[in-house]
């Protein structure tokens, strides 16, 4: 089913959404500082939110990344 019209099945969607609130909540405990807002992704935002995320934790962009792939 998928009751919000966005072509992606409502179970996946649910799946995924589960899975970034985790991931959000992994990267508060790794950056203590980190708010929901700094995590806040908008699509078409990538370069804006690594920014985000590289002036609030000290790191490369690439360290970032390769957290976020570790911890997926």
């Amino acid at each position: 089913m998928d009751a919000n019209n966005n072509n992606i099945d409502d179970q996946t969607e649910l799946r995924a959404r589960g899975n970034w609130n985790e991931l959000k909540g992994k990267a508060k405990q790794q950056w203590g500082h980190l708010t929901d807002d700094d995590l806040d992704y908008a699509e078409g935002k990538q370069d804006e939110w690594f920014g985000r995320l590289q002036h609030k934790t000290g790191q490369t962009v690439d360290e970032i990344k390769d957290w976020f792939h570790r911890n997926f």
